[in-house]
Parts: C-alpha cells; sequence; structure tokens
C-alpha cells in the first residue's frame, strides 16, 4: 500500500465541510457568552477532530459507491491513496478524541450532542440514503446539531428559543443545498445506486420545488425579532436586504433555462447567504450593547 500523505488525511476527513461546521459550533458559543475566549479554541480542535472522524467514517462506509462517480472516485479511500482498514482506523480515533475533548472540556451534554450526531449521520442518515430520496430532511438534523453544541458548551440549555431558532434555520437552509447539487450530480448519484429526486421530479419541478424551500428559509430567518431580543434596525435590514439578493437569485434560478454556470452560481451564493447570517450573528452578540 502507498504511504498515505496528510493532504490525504485532511482530504478524507473532508476538512472544508468540517471547518464549515466548527465554524457553526462557534457561532452557536459567541451567541451564548458574547465574547471570545480561550475556550472556543478548545471547542473548536473538539467539534473539527469529531466532524472530521464522522466525516471519515461516512468515506469508508460509502467507498464502493464514490469508486463510481467521477464527483468522488478520486477521493482518498477509492483512489487508493489510503486503504479502508487505515481509513477506518484514522475515523474511529478522530470521533473518540473529538468526544473526549468535549467530553473532558465542556461536561457531558456537548459530548453527548456530538454521539448523537455520529450516530444520526453514520448509522441512519448513510443507510437511509439507500432507501430513499428524500433521507436529506432527517439527515439535515446532522448540520443544526453543532450550533447546539456550541451553545451547550457555552453553558446554554439545549430547549432555549434563541438557540432552538438558530439550529432550525441551519435545518431548513440544507435542504435546497443538498438538492442543487442533485441538480448537477444527480445522474452520477443513480448510476452509484443512490435513489435520487430527480427520479421523482423532472428538472423544472426539482428547480421550484428548490425555490420553495428558498422562500420559507427566507422567511423564517426575517421572522428573528420574534425569537432573538434586543434586534437593532440595521441588524434586521442587513437581514432583509441579504433576503431579498438571496431570493432573486434562485428566482433566476428556478424560472430560467438551468446551465452549468447558474447552478454554481446559485449554490455559491447560498453557501454565502449563509455565511453572512452567522457572520452578523456573531457580530450582534459580540457588539450588543
Amino acid at each position: 500500500m502507498k504511504s498515505f500523505s496528510v493532504h490525504a488525511i485532511l482530504t478524507l476527513i473532508k476538512y472544508k465541510v468540517s471547518l464549515a461546521v466548527t465554524f457553526t459550533a462557534i457561532t452557536g458559543y459567541i451567541v451564548y457568552t458574547g465574547s471570545l475566549d480561550l475556550h472556543i479554541l478548545k471547542l473548536a480542535l473538539g467539534v473539527f477532530i469529531l466532524a472530521g472522524g464522522s466525516s471519515g467514517l461516512n468515506e469508508y462506509q460509502e467507498r464502493i459507491s464514490d469508486s463510481k462517480m467521477p464527483r468522488t472516485m478520486s477521493r482518498p479511500i477509492p483512489s487508493g491513496k489510503i486503504s479502508p482498514d487505515y481509513a477506518l482506523i484514522i475515523s474511529i480515533l478522530f470521533i473518540l478524541t473529538g468526544i473526549f475533548v468535549l467530553l473532558l472540556t465542556f461536561g457531558i451534554i456537548p459530548a453527548l450532542l456530538g454521539v448523537f450526531n455520529v450516530v444520526w449521520y453514520n448509522l441512519f442518515y448513510t443507510n437511509l440514503k439507500r432507501i430513499t430520496p428524500f433521507a436529506v430532511v432527517p439527515g439535515s438534523l446532522v448540520g443544526a446539531v453543532p450550533v447546539i453544541i456550541g451553545w451547550t458548551a457555552a453553558g446554554g440549555s439545549v430547549f432555549e428559543s434563541t438557540i432552538v431558532f438558530i439550529a432550525f434555520f441551519i435545518f431548513i437552509w440544507q435542504i435546497p443545498h443538498f438538492w442543487l447539487l442533485m441538480l448537477k450530480y444527480g445522474q452520477e448519484y443513480q448510476q452509484a445506486g443512490f435513489p435520487t429526486i430527480n427520479q421523482s421530479f423532472s428538472h423544472d419541478s426539482l428547480k421550484k420545488i428548490i425555490f420553495t424551500w428558498v422562500l420559507a428559509t427566507s422567511a423564517f430567518s426575517i421572522s428573528i425579532p420574534l425569537f432573538l431580543r434586543n434586534i437593532s434596525l440595521f441588524f434586521f435590514l442587513f437581514i432583509f436586504a441579504l433576503n431579498i439578493v438571496f431570493v432573486l437569485i434562485f428566482s433566476t434560478l428556478s424560472f430560467g433555462k438551468v446551465t452549468e454556470f447558474s447552478i454554481k452560481k446559485s449554490f455559491i451564493s447560498i453557501n454565502i447567504y449563509m455565511f453572512l447570517f452567522m457572520v452578523m450573528l456573531m457580530i450582534k452578540y459580540l457588539f450588543a450593547p
């Protein structure tokens, strides 16, 4: 077997996705504390390692289907850069280390939330993808939990309205995010044996479904004054303007001709939208009077 590199390990743990997950956890921490401190570094370390381990385990689980899709066949396992056995060992070590860091530093609740996310992602969602094209709906819970991990690591309760609002916003945002991938890669997923929403709906219908979810995401984010206290007029107007741009971009996708450019532009825009929304939340709680 070839010796694997640091880059191969980073690719195995999907470091970009793991960084995004870490970013949402940090957001939850800052929203609760309203400050920056050294505990954020420990939170970032624990969540990044845990998310990376879970992602690596997913790549191990889907190594056969990954080898059948041009989009994923260059990943470390199907490309032979890391053997399946080594990938499994690395992933399990990362998961255990991440849970240990959360437990040792922040207590049982953040650690249990981390365990829940691994179980939900790797045991439930990964297998459900083989059964139904709508697995992304319950699967999106995986993306909503990290912000709650950050919140509880800071001392917050799981069921406080502020964090429930933010987590639910992340939850509904992920669905059009994933279905955009289906517009571009649906045929590949079908050839790899996954049921896809493309088999149930035409391209035009799928575009309209995505647009409906986008509208729901936008409407929910604009309801922010109902869930977060002391929202300034500037903050609300910024969120409102952000949503207008967001909806206009997706209306072009939904009611125009689908091209590689429009799908890519829409996929980038939905990620920028989420990033800006989370950054504004952090700014609000860091600098609120």
